[in-house]
């Protein structure tokens, strides 16, 4: 029985799906190639389930490119903002069972999924023309289907679950999940859950943007909310 997996905002039918993917966006550049928003966003949003992340990522990506490996073979390399490397393999990443970090995260995006909606709703609510609002970063008008409301970076959705972590101390392996439709996890803890909510509710800088689009690298952004930023209500 196939199963789905969300790796950031996208849902893929089927592990093979997923990566089919990444093996798309890893054959579509040459050598030395780095990756455009997009591309980078969708890698990068896979980094962020990696159980060791945070060593790969160290203190910020400054690109991810195609590295070329033993008889010509690919492979993403992430580099970081003080010129380090290292490489990460999409295929492990997709075949290895969920981290306990990955599980929580998930748990956590369907927490805040109807604040999120809510967000985008009185955004076409206010500034709705013919069906379609402005893209915050492009100015393209888009339809509802064409936007995502995205996290800006640095504080992106992973990096409000960490310090959720660390301020609440929290085990994860200690925490009890429901199973939702066989698919999303959803925590059994409403307190938590409820706690969670309010958290991102705080520290979330929304913007209603074009669906994949990368909103900027974590080095290059300040957290200091802007004046087009959406909050939740």
């Amino acid at each position: 029985m196939r199963h789905q997996i969300k790796i950031g905002e996208i849902i893929f039918d089927s592990k093979k799906a997923a990566l089919n993917h990444f093996k798309t966006i890893l054959n579509n550049y040459d050598f030395g190639e780095s990756l455009n928003g997009a591309d980078f966003q969708n890698v990068y949003e896979l980094l962020n389930t990696h159980p060791e992340r945070k060593d790969k990522i160290g203190k910020g990506l400054k690109e991810i490119r195609i590295a070329k490996l033993k008889y010509n073979t690919r492979c993403f390399e992430l580099v970081r903002i003080d010129d380090t490397t290292d490489y990460f393999s999409y295929t492990k990443r997709i075949n290895s069972p969920p981290s306990d970090f990955t599980r929580f995260l998930t748990a956590c995006r369907e927490t805040i999924q109807d604040d999120l909606r809510s967000v985008k709703q009185s955004y076409f609510d206010k500034y709705s023309k013919n069906g379609k609002v402005k893209c915050q970063e492009t100015g393209e008008f888009l339809k509802w289907e064409e936007l995502n409301v995205d996290h800006r970076q640095p504080n992106t959705f992973s990096v409000i679950v960490d310090r959720f972590i660390e301020l609440h101390q929290i085990n994860l392996c200690q925490i009890e999940f429901v199973e939702v439709d066989g698919f999303q996890d959803k925590l059994a803890n409403n307190k938590l859950r409820e706690d969670f909510r309010q958290y991102h509710r705080k520290k979330a800088n929304l913007r209603v943007v074009k669906r994949n689009m990368n909103l900027g690298r974590s080095h290059q952004a300040k957290i200091i909310r802007q004046k087009k930023d959406l909050t939740i209500e």
